[in-house]
């Protein structure tokens, strides 16, 4: 299969708009409930975006490499790799980055881990797993062995002589993420007088094992997709039917072990890889199956540049918050906020995601600029 399905295009272009609409608000102090996280066990619709983003990587990393395992070398292996390292050297980039000099902050309270970190980290694991592997009862059994082997681990395993909570301290990811980063190199939350150091990381080391689970639910939905023996209607009927009995294992198992996109929980990852396959089935019904497409097309420009454009988004994010007018104790970002929007419309709650929404349609022009001049940045 060398045909290139808009609907993984579109789906990952969703996820991408998702992600830059989560994290550009007009203002922190008043973000849409819908688009913050969960405070700690349960879900929100932005929890969904981040696992979406994983599983569409196995997918792709199915799509991107089926034709090359019969020729697995060293070279290809190096491709992975080097891959994998451009994505987890981003990240920390956009982490060290200030503008002032030597523009690279404080690498003492620098922060490790990170979402690209995580990306490339899962993407390394898990095409190594994929182009090594040919047999989808493996995968099956890694899959097995990572959830319940997490799931043991963190509601099992005593921490200082007590069981586990699954508390935001009192856990076993976040015991290792403090032993082996460290409190300074972990992520900091924002409060109402600033940054404040956290106690644990959301994407932090040991909670990156079940992610790879959701890599490889999404590597078993590009198994079927490149499947020539099965019908689309037949494969739209197995993505459904795969779905629902994920999101069922996954809400019957978060009633002992809690669904927690900070600690990536085995409930978590069926969940949400059961509603992944389950919008992707509606997206490839709507797309490839009954060819509606022109509703997708701003998102296949995004999917088709995601890395690149969440890159970009998040400089020049960070950026604008980091400069100043000149002259001026104002920041770029509150410049633009105010002046463009709260001062004809009142800052509350819909304002804050109209400047949000205004963010991803600047990139989705930009994702369409790049995609007339042929640009395409594979990282």
């Amino acid at each position: 299969m060398n045909k290139r399905l808009l609907s993984i295009d579109i789906f990952r272009g969703l996820t991408i708009a998702f992600m830059i609409l989560v994290n550009t608000p007009g203002t922190w102090s008043h973000v849409y409930a819908p688009l913050e996280h969960a405070p700690w066990h349960g879900l929100t619709p932005t929890d969904l975006i981040f696992p979406f983003f994983l599983f569409i990587v196995g997918t792709s990393i199915v799509l991107a490499y089926h034709n090359k395992r019969q020729y697995v070398n060293h070279r290809l292996y190096g491709k992975i790799i080097s891959r994998s390292l451009k994505i987890i050297l981003i990240g920390l980039l956009l982490a060290a980055f200030t503008y002032k000099f030597p523009f690279i902050k404080d690498l003492s309270h620098l922060r490790f881990p990170g979402v690209l970190q995580r990306i490339g980290l899962v993407f390394l694991i898990s095409a190594f797993l994929f182009v090594k592997i040919k047999d989808w009862r493996w995968y099956l059994l890694v899959l097995i062995l990572l959830l319940g082997g997490y799931w043991y681990s963190m509601t099992q395993i005593p921490i200082n002589g007590h069981q586990p909570q699954l508390t935001k301290t009192d856990n076993l990811a976040s015991v290792i993420d403090r032993k082996i980063l460290g409190k300074s190199h972990m992520w900091r939350h924002y409060e109402m007088e600033g940054y404040v150091q956290g106690d644990y990381d959301p994407e932090g080391l040991f909670s990156t094992l079940p992610a790879i689970g959701t890599t490889i639910l999404g590597i078993f939905l590009g198994l079927l997709l490149i499947e020539r023996r099965i019908s689309p209607y037949a494969k739209l009927i197995m993505f459904i039917g795969i779905g629902l009995i994920l999101w069922l294992l996954g809400w019957w198992w978060s009633q002992s072990f809690p669904l927690n996109k900070r600690l990536w929980t085995s409930s978590y990852v069926l969940y949400t890889g059961g509603l992944a396959y389950l919008v992707f089935g509606f997206i490839y019904l709507i797309v490839d199956i009954l060819n509606v497409k022109k509703w997708g097309v701003p998102f296949k420009y995004l999917g088709m540049n995601a890395i690149a454009i969440f890159t970009l988004s998040v400089f020049i994010t960070k950026s604008f918050y980091l400069l100043h007018i000149p002259g001026t104790k104002t920041t770029i970002h509150g410049w633009l906020y105010h002046n463009l929007f709260t001062s004809w419309l009142s800052d509350t709650e819909f304002t804050s995601m109209f400047y949000a929404l205004s963010v991803v349609v600047f990139y989705i022009f930009v994702a369409w600029w790049m995609y007339r001049k042929k640009i395409f940045i594979k990282v």
